[in-house]
């Protein structure tokens, strides 16, 4: 039978709120908890995830097919519209045809349209080689990003247009009250304090990319989507780490490590997580906090969070559906969003696995815009090469003073 994906999505997002029903509705037993319950709820689960299973093949399968009609396309520089029903930009078709042949490969008039759309540094050397990447390219770069490790989909996130340093003054008045005054008294004094939080900003490379002359010869090709998408898994894998576990020395610092731990484990001689942490570490949030919050965890993370029970006997985890809609809903943790972060620690003794609390208040910085280099020197000649490098500068830091974010930290082992 042909697979159909669109019913196959329809199908699990039944099954999703079939699930989410029979976790928020009464069973018809004074709300109690059935093995029956328990069974229908493993059967969903499992049958949503052979669901995921199937889509995820086939539309992998799917996208190679585009891919190939896109690169067919590519080889016609006024081709047909794309897959989306978009031609590409003439932006777009510049940089294909000066990433393949370098900057003689463009008109006097050609450079002229590049100028005009350089979205960065307006002091490049071009008899250094160096090449500004169009807006158009910028900007679908930074978008991949978001969607890439996590902390760009939840952190707030913005450009400035230099590198100077950036103080964020900080004051905590949460101790401060005021006070009841008598008749033909003196109010007291009582000065505020305040405090500096910086957010510095740091050089990233993609590292150099190589190119055989082979693959930019082939005019079937898809030479500029294949350098956009080696530089998004490089620039997205290192920012991202540093977003999340960075140290703040020489590099941006992690949310895991400007939070303060809201919750210590018990010791276990295997990595746990209980219902009561998840509850204690979320009331470890002040309430101002978590109108917005949310949860952010390794993938492992979430396979022990499905598993843990509250004390009724149901399961905490309500799986989410078609999370790209706006009539969808996305996986549920005690009725909060989650946010898979592969760069969070895996569950081990003493590892900080899960955060917990309003992200936006972690601050990404970026600077001006991507900039991308093409080198075709001596050194890559001779190994019959091209080669490509991208710079970025980003930063990014917790700018909070109040705990809007809180970890989970395992106990020892046992």
């Amino acid at each position: 039978m042909r697979f159909n994906i669109q019913a196959e999505r329809e199908r699990r997002t039944q099954l999703a709120k079939d699930t989410r029903n029979l976790l928020d509705t009464s069973t018809g037993n004074g709300n109690t908890w059935t093995a029956e319950d328990q069974k229908k709820y493993d059967d969903n689960v499992a049958e949503i995830e052979r669901i995921d299973a199937a889509i995820e093949r086939h539309q992998k399968v799917m996208d190679l097919t585009a891919d190939n009609a896109m690169r067919e396309r590519g080889a016609r520089e006024q081709g047909d519209d794309d897959a989306g029903g978009k031609k590409p930009s003439n932006e777009m078709r510049l940089f294909d045809r000066w990433a393949r042949g370098g900057d003689s490969a463009l008109s006097a008039e050609d450079w002229k349209q590049v100028n005009a759309a350089m979205s960065g540094n307006p002091a490049l050397n071009p008899e250094q080689g160096g090449y500004t990447v169009p807006t158009t390219l910028a900007k679908q770069i930074l978008d991949a990003l978001k969607a890439y490790g996590g902390m760009r989909q939840v952190a707030d996130v913005f450009s400035t247009a230099g590198g100077e340093p950036m103080q964020y003054p900080t004051s905590d008045g949460t101790s401060e009250e005021g006070e009841i005054v008598a008749e033909n008294q003196s109010a007291t004094d009582e000065d505020a304090s305040f405090g500096t939080k910086g957010l510095p900003v740091y050089k990233y490379s993609s590292k150099v990319i190589t190119v055989p002359w082979e693959l930019l010869q082939d005019s079937t090709a898809d030479i500029s989507g294949f350098i956009e998408r080696r530089l998004q898994s490089r620039l997205g894998r290192i920012t991202n780490r540093h977003y999340t576990a960075g140290s703040g020395t020489g590099q941006p610092m992690g949310v895991i490590n400007a939070a303060s731990v809201g919750k210590i484990g018990g010791v276990s001689a295997l990595p746990v997580i209980l219902y009561d942490d998840l509850v204690d570490l979320e009331h470890s949030v002040d309430p101002a906090y978590r109108a917005q919050a949310k949860w952010m965890f390794h993938d492992n993370m979430l396979k022990l969070v499905r598993k843990v029970k509250d004390d009724q006997g149901r399961p905490i985890f309500v799986p989410g559906y078609e999370q790209g809609n706006p009539g969808g809903a996305p996986d549920r943790l005690l009725n909060r969003d989650i946010q898979i972060n592969q760069h969070v620690a895996s569950p081990a003794a003493g590892a900080k696995s899960i955060a917990f609390g309003d992200f936006s208040y972690y601050k990404i910085r970026d600077v001006m815009a991507v900039t991308m280099f093409r080198f075709s020197d001596s050194a890559y000649v001779k190994k019959g090469q091209i080669g490509f490098l991208a710079w970025m500068r980003t930063g990014g830091n917790l700018l909070d003073i109040g705990g809007a974010v809180k970890t989970f930290q395992h106990g020892a082992a046992a």
